[in-house]
């Protein structure tokens, strides 16, 4: 996907690689939670506004159900392969610990035409990286699966294809996740939908919008829930 962004990247740069989102959601508290979101586009939000990113979105309905979480430390950004994530991670992240960690990367490395075998190898230490910065180890840790850009406007020529070799990085992205004993949220059923149903996709005709990542949240956030309050 990094090719057809080149015209966007210098926006882009502008998040940086380490955040918390936005300015006005910056306010933390000891007594809250911390989380920390790893991934690329689909985590930085690309194409929506900040508070419309899954990550944020899911701080929000944590709010609403009382789990006092901090906005999310937001490592990702646009056209990031699992080799661009796991430099970011080197660079940004310390002896960090955070209660929540999720994990959402590979669309790149499926796009770029970068080797499963590479992607699965990457996984591995992305993982045991994530595990390490959680404070609770594995059960504070949860992935997020791969979307299927082939099921947008701009995905649809190539939609078939598109969609057996996501499915085949979601199936890897799925078996290490389970070695790991890592919660797998699995929203790719969800992003199918773009085609059906424009307002999903957002005006860039390639990413979710902020009306898609909703239902994202919507579908995983009692299972993020019951770790919060268990961390709390």
């Amino acid at each position: 996907m990094k090719r057809i962004l080149l015209p966007i990247l210098l926006s882009v740069l502008l998040f940086g690689c380490k955040e918390n989102s936005p300015e006005n959601m910056n306010e933390e508290h000891e007594s809250s939670l911390s989380y920390l979101a790893l991934g690329d586009s689909y985590t930085i939000g690309e194409s929506v506004e900040p508070e419309m990113r899954w990550p944020v979105q899911l701080v929000d309905s944590l709010r609403d159900r009382e789990i006092n979480v901090n906005y999310p430390v937001i490592i990702a950004k646009t056209g990031w392969t699992t080799g661009d994530l796991l430099g970011a991670m080197d660079q940004k992240l310390d002896q960090e610990k955070f209660d929540l960690v999720s994990v959402l990367i590979g669309v790149n490395n499926q796009y770029q035409g970068k080797s499963i075998e590479a992607y699965e190898a990457d996984l591995h230490e992305i993982f045991q990286q994530a595990i390490n910065h959680s404070k609770r180890g594995k059960d504070g840790v949860f992935v997020v699966s791969i979307p299927d850009y082939g099921a947008t406007p701009y995905g649809e020529p190539r939609a078939e294809e598109i969609g057996r070799e996501i499915a085949e990085f979601n199936s890897v992205f799925e078996q290490v996740a389970r070695k790991y004993e890592i919660d797998f949220y699995n929203i790719t059923p969800i992003s199918e939908k773009g085609l059906e149903e424009k307002n999903l996709v957002a005006s860039d005709d390639l990413h979710p919008s902020g009306d898609m990542y909703s239902l994202w949240v919507e579908e995983f956030v009692d299972e993020v829930l019951a770790k919060a309050a268990a961390g709390s």
